[in-house]
């Protein structure tokens, strides 16, 4: 049963379309993995055994086929399931259950998916945290996961699935994926559908994917997108370093990584040089925490009128900040996201991709807070396509990587050389 948990995506897929494989088996491997590993970890909000097992039955009868085909995934439960409940993790939607599936849950059902339960996420997808622990961290020492695909990280790092969704606002996506030493994929804003999953911030929000490899990432978002997502790397091909105004803020483990990307590429063959970012970058931060919370005030009016008792202090705190933003400060913001949008373009005619740190370092102690996402807050604003990539491990012995950038819309060409980066860190024994 190990050996069929530890499958690909895409060799889960192909072979049961070849009828080498029953989708039973398969989610019978996954529920093993998480029998086991489930009581540490708390990765899932929500988890319907017989339900996946009828679902794997009904593609065994050969009553369905797709393109991922018996795969098993963890839905973020801030996505609507009209079969499972989606609390949006908070107490206000206990219970709640949805009329139908989110736009990005029923198109991964319709090309086979077996959803195999709703991993956690924080509480409406900010800052405070859920129960699940970080896999990569020995038993005896709690670290978080990150947020706020956390139970999506931490259940693709435990190999309870091979791939679970996850949802970008700040850095839900790529923050977690560099704490639990995992894969992960926020494509350009836009590609995915976001009807039917909670909205924080509609500039924002970013579906996307927690994966075990950078290609069965580029096989999942590229079903979904009806997008052929793999290419070639252009000839005399192109990584700028780029620091971010942030770089103060990387620990001795984030430089270290960052460095060994330059490295890996170079030996791969690519021209590597450092890049210098314009200036006013360095308001850009900013610029996403004054956009992020201005929507969110928002989009949160229903519950803040009717339910704000519920709300927990992180979230109110944070609601009760973006007060101050208002509507001519929250388009200054937006303003100079064109603006660097504009810059970033210039930049790219220099570059083919950027190298970028995920984070500050490996994932902090304790469970109270999820880390923090300056490292991935520009590159949302900014709606480019991101593929964090582990690059072994820090001091402490957890995960670390590096963060690959594209242009907007070039998503092929991020997850192309994230896979570089991915084969050469596998050779150099440093795969998360």
């Amino acid at each position: 049963m190990n050996i069929i948990a530890n499958l690909s995506a895409r060799q889960i897929a192909a072979k049961v379309a070849a009828r080498e494989l029953a989708a039973e088996a398969v989610v019978r491997a996954c529920l093993e993995r998480i029998e086991a590993a489930e009581p540490r970890v708390r990765a899932w909000q929500h988890l319907d055994p017989a339900l996946a097992l009828a679902r794997a039955r009904d593609i065994d009868r050969g009553t369905m086929q797709g393109a991922l085909l018996g795969v098993p995934v963890g839905a973020k439960d801030l996505m609507d399931t009209a079969d499972m409940p989606t609390t949006y993790g908070s107490p206000i939607y206990a219970g709640h259950r949805p009329a139908v599936d989110a736009a990005c849950v029923a198109g991964c059902r319709e090309a086979g998916a077996v959803i195999l339960g709703k991993t956690v996420s924080t509480e409406f997808a900010t800052f405070q945290p859920g129960p699940t622990r970080n896999p990569k961290a020995p038993a005896e020492r709690l670290h978080t996961p990150g947020g706020s695909s956390s139970g999506s990280a931490a259940a693709v790092a435990a190999g309870m699935v091979p791939l679970a969704f996850g949802t970008q606002t700040a850095g839900s996506i790529v923050r977690p994926a560099a704490y639990c030493g995992v894969v992960g994929y926020k494509p350009t804003h836009g590609l995915l559908p976001l009807a039917g999953v909670k909205a924080l911030s509609p500039s924002l929000d970013t579906v996307g994917v927690l994966a075990r490899s950078v290609d069965d990432a580029a096989f999942f978002i590229g079903v979904l997108a009806r997008l052929d997502l793999q290419a070639s790397l252009p000839a005399g091909w192109r990584v700028g370093l780029c620091q971010t105004p942030n770089w103060e803020r990387a620990s001795g483990d984030a430089r270290r990584a960052f460095a060994e990307a330059g490295r890996l590429f170079a030996s791969a063959g690519a021209s590597v040089r450092d890049v210098q970012e314009p200036g006013s970058w360095a308001g850009l931060t900013q610029a996403q925490i004054d956009i992020m919370g201005y929507e969110a005030l928002g989009a949160f009016a229903p519950e803040r009128r009717t339910q704000a008792g519920q709300f927990s202090a992180a979230f109110s705190a944070f609601l009760a900040a973006a007060l101050a933003v208002d509507g001519s400060r929250f388009a200054d913001a937006q303003r100079l996201a064109e603006q660097a949008r504009a810059e970033l373009a210039t930049l790219f005619r220099t570059v083919d991709v950027l190298v970028a740190p995920s984070s500050e370092g490996e994932a902090p102690a304790g469970l109270d807070a999820t880390g923090n996402p300056v490292f991935n807050r520009m590159w949302t604003l900014l709606g480019v396509p991101c593929v964090h990539v582990p690059l072994g491990v820090g001091t402490t012995g957890l995960p670390v990587g590096v963060t690959v950038i594209a242009p907007r819309w070039g998503d092929a060409l991020a997850l192309a050389a994230a896979e570089q980066l991915e084969r050469g860190a596998r050779a150099a024994g440093m795969g998360g």
